[in-house]
């Protein structure tokens, strides 16, 4: 059986899963959880009852949470885009970022969204204070941690990078990524024209209307 994922294409965690398997061409089935696929719904809530998506279903093996996903990809159908390193401590450092990327700056974001969807204005005004306040702290840290580096750890492409482009993608749409932060802006900038990411970029297009702090015309 091929592999399935459940997720939708606007979703940042489901754009993580799927640069990690455009990255190597890894063959797979998507399945859209959304009202216009109700079916793929019913199949995803029976394998995983908490709701989250995406999920990677193997041959009966269920995988939940991104970060586990893509290091399961790697151990059970790798590929030659090797995106955790082999050595442990590099590994660590590759974790950590991916970590940083998820929880500093697409949480925020994702609590930010949380609350302009609620449709109170006075929530919505006050979680977006408290993201960006966060997303400028998370820059300054960024900008120095990036300089001199290609990629979030180095030279090679990894889960950290995974993470950080759909993180910094709608982290720019909630708080522009201004002039003060060149290292940062470029990183970004690098991010889209990997071609992985670039085509998770392009499948979400059609849902840019559904960001509910307004997508900015731009990307």
């Amino acid at each position: 059986m091929p592999l399935t994922l459940y997720g939708h294409p606007f979703s940042s965690y489901t754009q993580k899963a799927l640069i990690a398997l455009y990255e190597n061409g890894t063959p797979f089935e998507f399945r859209c959880i959304s009202p216009e696929h109700p079916q793929h719904a019913a199949e995803w809530l029976q394998h995983w009852l908490l709701r989250k998506f995406p999920l990677l279903v193997d041959d009966g093996r269920d995988v939940a949470e991104t970060s586990l996903i893509i290091e399961y990809l790697q151990l059970a159908h790798p590929g030659p885009v090797r995106l955790l390193p082999a050595d442990a401590m590099a590994a660590l450092g590759v974790r950590f970022m991916d970590r940083f990327f998820d929880l500093h700056v697409m949480l925020p974001v994702q609590d930010a969204v949380a609350a302009a969807i609620t449709g109170n204005a006075a929530w919505r005004d006050d979680a977006l204070a408290a993201t960006v306040e966060k997303l400028d702290r998370a820059y300054d840290w960024l900008e120095t941690r990036l300089a001199g580096k290609t990629w979030a750890t180095g030279d090679d492409f990894t889960l950290a990078d995974c993470a950080a482009a759909p993180a910094l993608f709608y982290a720019d749409w909630v708080q522009r990524i201004g002039e003060r932060y060149p290292v940062l802006r470029a990183y970004r900038a690098r991010l889209l024209a990997r071609p992985s990411f670039a085509r998770a970029v392009e499948e979400a297009r059609p849902y840019r209307h559904l960001f509910p702090l307004g997508a900015p015309d731009r990307d």
